[in-house]
């Protein structure tokens, strides 16, 4: 039996027992920390010939990992970001296990050094109003599948749910009475409960009704769900974005060429964020836990508002009007400091 010191047994006991007790995370967190150690074993095998039994930790060295991290960027092609992804799993763990094997406390602070690799942040991608519409335009709701289409895309982007949240909506997760809102079940286990408007409530009380799902039985059944009456997939939702943002594309070929599910909660963000709503609203609506993460859509509002201003800003002339390269005590004086 392998000492509780290997590798092998802080790894299974991280996984199985910390990550999903402990610190409560959600199964698909658990499942990306997996996959990293899943590629880590594998790079080790193939290339060091050092099988998943035989690994120790004392093996796991600050070049060892650096060294895989390079092997996901040249041999496998991941992006920056990927591998930055993996070296926070790894992060994750040795933190973990510095505090369980201190004799190791070096090696875990120098693989906790392991800076990640610079990455340019790109801009947050939103819809405006109009190519919004236009990718709703395209649906037909005469069919019982158009309408559920509608009624989805129309909550996606109204409660600014992340698509696995909107998966895992139940019917009992649906309030219509009162002021509607919907309980949404985000990253952590953590709920939340999201305004919607009377509009979107309408059509979900249809849709609820149309299909049957008013009945006590019901409330546990996903809210939108396949033809084999199982709740959709990430996958499958992101099958009916890009249907119909295909569809409008074609007619307005100015719409971004990849709209995701994902899309629609940085549009339903920015679109509040434009309407001057406080960002303490925008960031419990999208379920954040810290407010600097929301302020990026403040940020961005502020750069679109700027650009319009100066395209709309007169040219003034320059005639008649100092030089300030000849204020030397300007110079000087930003010169001083």
């Amino acid at each position: 039996m392998a000492k509780q010191s290997d590798f092998s047994y802080h790894l299974t006991n991280y996984l199985t027992t910390y990550l999903s007790g402990s610190k409560n995370f959600s199964i698909h967190t658990v499942w990306s920390y997996r996959d990293t150690f899943k590629l880590f074993l594998t790079y080790c095998d193939e290339m060091l010939r050092i099988s998943p039994e035989k690994l120790r930790i004392q093996m796991i060295t600050p070049k060892l990992v650096s060294d895989f991290l390079k092997w996901l960027k040249d041999n496998r092609g991941n992006s920056v970001a990927s591998t930055n992804q993996r070296l926070a799993a790894i992060h994750a763990f040795f933190k973990y296990l510095q505090f369980r094997e201190p004799q190791f406390l070096l090696q875990c602070q120098q693989i906790l050094a392991i800076e990640p690799a610079k990455v340019s942040k790109p801009m947050v991608g939103f819809l405006t109003e109009n190519e919004l519409y236009s990718v709703f335009d395209q649906i037909d709701e005469s069919t019982a599948a158009g309408r559920r289409d509608a009624t989805l895309l129309r909550l996606l982007y109204d409660s600014a749910a992340r698509v696995q949240e909107l998966c895992d909506l139940r019917v009992r997760d649906v309030f219509l009475d009162g002021e509607p809102h919907v309980l949404l079940k985000g990253k952590g286990n953590k709920s939340r409960y999201v305004l919607i408007v009377k509009d979107v409530a309408t059509r979900i009380s249809a849709y609820i009704t149309e299909n049957h799902l008013n009945r006590p039985e019901c409330m546990d059944m996903p809210l939108f769900f396949n033809q084999q009456r199982k709740k959709l997939t990430r996958a499958g939702v992101s099958y009916i974005v890009a249907k119909y943002a295909d569809a409008a594309r074609i007619k307005s070929p100015l719409i971004p060429k990849k709209i995701t599910p994902h899309i629609f909660r940085h549009t339903k963000a920015m679109h509040l964020c434009q309407a001057g709503i406080d960002m303490i609203f925008i960031r419990d609506t999208l379920g954040h836990t810290d407010l600097a993460t929301t302020e990026i859509y403040a940020k961005l509002n502020i750069e679109l508002m700027r650009d319009a201003l100066e395209k709309a800003y007169p040219e003034l002339p320059s005639h008649g009007l100092p030089d300030w390269k000849e204020d030397h005590s300007l110079m000087n004086f930003l010169n001083s400091l």
